[in-house]
Parts: structure tokens; C-alpha cells; sequence
């Protein structure tokens, strides 16, 4: 039977992707009555701006007091699409204690106290849920969490940064600099005008914690991410990776350690083979690829950002924790049992690809060959070329653990033969 008395939301926000909810929420009324069982009413709507104009949205819902709007006994569901740490905490936690469940798209938040609010939510039962944090319109938090829930799921990896595959796209496909696809990007709405939380992979790190901490039922925060960015990848990283079969991606990489006692998360760049799925994303898309022992391989692609996409993500958890609200129930909350540790860098293992500056003459490759065998490194090929009294000697070695390769390089910078070291690459997805 349809209830008559309307389901009231509060938005947190009104900017690219809140005002796509309103619309969405005006445009499909009917449509999200009929799916929930229920009217669902914009009852506010929080702005810092006041003055702006706002297309479909009646002036009389718009606030500058946003503690006020979630304190509203009468307030159901409290949508936060604001972003950024406070003062989101402070509103969502005040939601919870007034009676209302929460969507929010807050990577950010959610990657440093993703513990607290779940507790927050549990304490007063009420609902967190957050699939538009990570990667856009694709849904992925809720086949994770609950889909997948009966499977051990033990890689997690995937182009979770529209900006940064527009980029390297485009350095791939056209043969272009970094600088000047970035300036690309930027011409086309891509990259901010300060990209830094893109190419330095901050974006990337804070999704990397939430979807570790679903996957593997730990708690990872996002100073538990190793955080790698894209900035020093040349035109000539690329010509090897071709030469190798491969291309480049920013990566998030969530893995389970082999004898399972173990998890790292990660994101940073790697070269991966042709044949990979990921290595096909184009453009500004997003895929992740997940690894389970039931299921084994599945990939998740789709647009993962954008006003539309984003609140294509919220409208999805607003229906579910609608409906939620009107069985008395609450959906899967925070899931941690595991309590894995969270280890290192230095522990991860992986392929590596080194391309060093070295003089041109008789005994480099031995001595080369020798620094990585001191260090345990196992080398897979060498490929050299030298001209007028410098070369170039490009290694990919087998699988070695950070640490092992890191010794390995700083051993390699001592000695006089070699020049520097133009680049290192991991390769990923083999």
C-alpha cells in the first residue's frame, strides 16, 4: 500500500552534481514515488550563496544554515554532496543524532573517518551509504558490500580519476607532453583549475581506502595509501611501454597478500599489457577490475564523474535508504570483522621497468646485472642502446618486493657507470 505522507530530504549542497539531484528528484517524481512506495519532498536545501539563481528550485527551500536544516525533526534523508571534511562531519553526525539516515559522495571524509560515521549510524539506526564517493554513475559500493558479500574477494584494481586517464590518453594516443595534454584537459573542463588532488593521485588515494576497507573488511584510512602521481610521465615512458606491448594508467591497487594475513593499497603509475581490460579505458572513464576466488574476474566501467553521472549514484542510494526508512530497517553498515594490518610499500611485490642513463662502454651491463643480483632482484630482459659515449639500458625485472627494488636503485645511483636513472615504471595487470 502507498504511503501518502512524503519521505522529506535535506541537500547539502547545490552546486554541479546538487543540482542535478534536485532536478532529478522534480523531473522523476512520480517515477521515485512508485520504486520507494513513497513521496519523497525536497524539504531544504543548504548553500553558502544564497543570492544565485537555482533553475527548478523554489527560493523559499534554500538556507545558509545547514545546521539548522539536518537538526529538523522532520528531515528523513540528509543528502551531503558539499565535499571536503568540515564542516560535512560535523553535519552528517548531527543528522544521525536527529533522526535522519545519510547519502553523502564524500570520498575525502569517508577515507579519513569512515569508522566514526558508520558508528555514528549504527548508534542512533540509521543508514550510511555512499555510492557515489567512489567513481561516478558505475555501481561498485553496493556489489562489493553486498553482491560479493559471500565471495573473498582478493584484488581490487582500477582507473578511479577521469582526469589523470584523460591525460595520459591523450599522451598515449597523440604522442603529446604531459603539460600539454594537462592544458587540454583543463581547456575542456577536465582538470580543475588547480589539479593537483588528480595528478598527484589524492583523489585516487581517498577512493583506494574506501573500496580497500569494503573489499577486505579492514578499516583503511587514506593515510594507509601509498600515494604515487603522474606528473613526471614522459612521452618517453610511453614510447617504451609500447615497445613492451603495454600503456600507462594511474592506478588504484587494492590487494589481499598471498597467504592472506595481509592487505596494501596503493595508487601510482604502472604500465599494463594491451591485452588488460583497463589498458582499453579511454578518455575520461573509469573501470575497476576486481579479482574474487567465486566469481574471479569482473570489470565495472562507466562514466565516474559529472553532474549527471554523480547524482545518477546518489538518486540510487536515495531510493534504497527510502525504502529502508519505510520497513524499519537499515542496510549493511560498516563491516570490518577482518581487522587486517595494512602493510608497507616496501612489502608490495611487483614487476619493474628501469630505464638508466649509462656510459657507452665494455662492462656496464655485468656491472648493472651484478647490483641487481646482490639485491635479489631477478632481471626478465635488457634491452641497450648507445651512441657517442652514452647509452640507454632499459630493465624489467621478474616480480621483487619495493624494498628490494629500492635498494637495488639507490645501489645502481653509486656507481660511476651509470648516469642516472631516467625513470621507473611498475608493471601491473600481468
Amino acid at each position: 500500500m502507498m504511503r501518502t505522507r512524503p519521505l522529506k530530504v535535506a541537500l547539502l549542497g547545490c552546486g554541479v552534481v546538487g543540482s542535478e539531484v534536485a532536478r532529478i528528484m522534480t523531473t522523476h517524481a512520480d517515477d521515485l514515488t512508485a520504486r520507494i512506495g513513497a513521496p519523497v519532498e525536497l524539504a531544504g536545501v543548504a548553500v553558502r550563496r544564497p543570492d544565485r539563481v537555482r533553475e527548478g528550485i523554489d527560493p523559499s527551500l534554500v538556507t545558509t544554515d545547514a545546521t539548522a536544516l539536518v537538526k529538523r525533526g522532520d528531515i528523513d534523508v540528509v543528502v551531503e554532496v558539499i565535499g571536503g571534511i568540515e564542516p560535512a562531519r560535523t553535519l552528517i553526525t548531527t543528522a544521525f543524532e536527529h533522526g535522519a539516515s545519510v547519502v553523502s559522495a564524500n570520498k575525502a571524509l569517508l577515507a579519513q573517518d569512515g569508522a566514526a560515521l558508520h558508528a555514528a549510524a549504527e548508534e542512533h539506526g540509521r543508514d550510511l551509504y555512499y555510492e557515489a564517493a567512489v567513481a561516478g554513475a558505475i555501481p561498485l559500493i553496493r556489489p562489493l558490500r553486498e553482491s560479493l558479500a559471500g565471495d573473498k574477494i582478493n584484488r581490487v584494481m582500477g582507473i578511479v580519476n577521469g582526469t589523470t586517464n584523460f591525460i595520459l590518453d591523450k599522451m598515449d594516443s597523440t604522442g603529446a607532453g604531459y603539460q600539454e595534454a594537462l592544458d587540454e584537459a583543463t581547456a575542456l573542463g577536465y582538470a580543475e583549475a588547480d589539479p593537483t588532488a588528480d595528478v598527484e593521485g589524492f583523489d585516487a588515494a581517498a577512493k583506494a581506502a574506501i573500496l580497500a576497507g569494503i573489499a577486505f573488511h579492514t578499516r583503511v584510512r587514506f593515510d594507509d595509501v601509498y600515494r604515487e602521481g603522474m606528473t613526471e610521465v614522459t612521452a618517453a615512458d610511453f614510447a617504451s611501454a609500447k615497445e613492451m606491448g603495454c600503456t600507462i594508467k594511474l592506478l588504484a591497487i587494492c590487494e589481499r597478500a598471498e597467504d592472506g594475513g595481509s592487505v596494501t593499497a596503493r595508487v601510482h603509475p604502472a604500465m599494463i599489457p594491451l591485452s588488460h581490460p583497463l589498458a582499453s579505458v579511454r578518455g575520461a572513464y573509469n573501470a575497476v577490475f576486481v579479482e574474487s576466488d567465486a566469481a574471479g574476474q569482473l570489470m565495472f566501467y562507466g562514466p565516474g564523474a559529472g553532474g549527471s553521472p554523480t547524482a545518477s549514484a546518489v538518486l540510487g542510494d536515495l531510493v534504497a535508504v527510502c525504502r529502508n526508512r519505510l520497513s524499519g530497517a537499515t542496510g549493511p553498515g560498516e563491516s570490518a570483522y577482518a581487522a587486517l594490518p595494512v602493510s608497507p610499500m616496501g612489502d608490495v611485490v611487483t614487476r619493474y621497468h628501469i630505464s638508466l642513463d649509462v656510459a657507452d662502454k665494455p662492462g656496464v651491463l655485468a656491472q648493472v646485472a651484478t647490483v641487481f643480483a646482490e639485491h635479489g632482484v631477478s632481471i626478465d630482459t635488457v634491452r641497450q642502446q648507445g651512441k657517442d659515449g652514452e647509452a640507454s639500458l632499459v630493465v624489467v625485472t621478474h616480480r621483487a618486493s619495493d624494498a628490494a627494488l629500492t635498494g637495488t636503485v639507490e645501489a645502481l645511483r653509486k656507481l660511476d657507470t651509470v648516469r642516472g636513472v631516467a625513470s621507473i615504471m611498475r608493471v601491473e595487470g600481468e
